[in-house]
């Protein structure tokens, strides 16, 4: 069988991806490495795990190595959020009806190596994060190609973490709150370790 093929796979990981997503429609679950060694003709497991961890790195699937059965697509994950509408918070609006759009939440998973904190104190609550939330991470490589009021998790060594807007003027960084009852953190910036940038706030209520 022919397969269309994704533009950054080789032939070999998308003969494996187009199966998986074929044998998961069909089944409902996730094969086994035996199920998808005799889908492909191979004899050994390790070019399926190969596969996997390509596929895995490249943002096509979720897979824990080891593990039975915990091979997702990462498409089917994050399918989207469905948009009901709009809800008031002021005066009274008509209720949603029809399902309209979704929310497209895939841009933010599919990222590479993501975290997540969680918040401890109410330093960002002006910036709507507040104690308890959880923040999602993106790692910053280089942080001088951050923009001045990007909010980031940094690591000032010997002193702790903190999520705080970050402004750089020369070596000087600032690092500012959002609460008025906070002082600001300044210091070289050969004293910090920027962590990561801030991709998205998660709130249990």
């Amino acid at each position: 069988m022919a397969y269309p093929t994704s533009h950054d796979l080789t032939d070999a990981q998308n003969e494996l991806f187009e199966w998986i997503k074929n044998y998961m429609k069909e089944f409902q679950h996730s094969p086994s490495i035996r199920q998808m060694m005799n889908g492909m003709g191979l004899k050994s497991p390790a070019p399926i795990q190969s596969r996997l961890k390509h596929l895995q790195d490249k943002g096509y699937i979720s897979w824990h190595e080891g593990r039975a059965r915990t091979l997702k697509i990462i498409d089917d994950i994050f399918d989207g959020i469905p948009i009901m509408g709009s809800v008031a918070a002021g005066g009274l609006i008509e209720t949603f009806s029809d399902i309209s759009e979704k929310l497209d939440v895939s841009e933010i998973f599919e990222k590479k190596d993501i975290f997540a904190l969680t918040v401890n104190g109410d330093s960002m609550i002006d910036a709507c994060i507040a104690d308890g939330d959880m923040v999602l991470m993106q790692p910053v490589s280089d942080p001088i190609s951050l923009r001045n009021g990007t909010i980031v998790s940094a690591l000032v060594p010997g002193s702790g973490t903190t999520l705080k807007y970050y402004f750089r003027k020369g070596r000087e960084v600032t690092l500012e709150p959002a609460n008025p009852n906070y002082d600001p953190i300044k210091l070289s910036s050969e004293n910090i370790v920027i962590q990561g940038k801030l991709l998205a706030v998660w709130r249990k209520v």
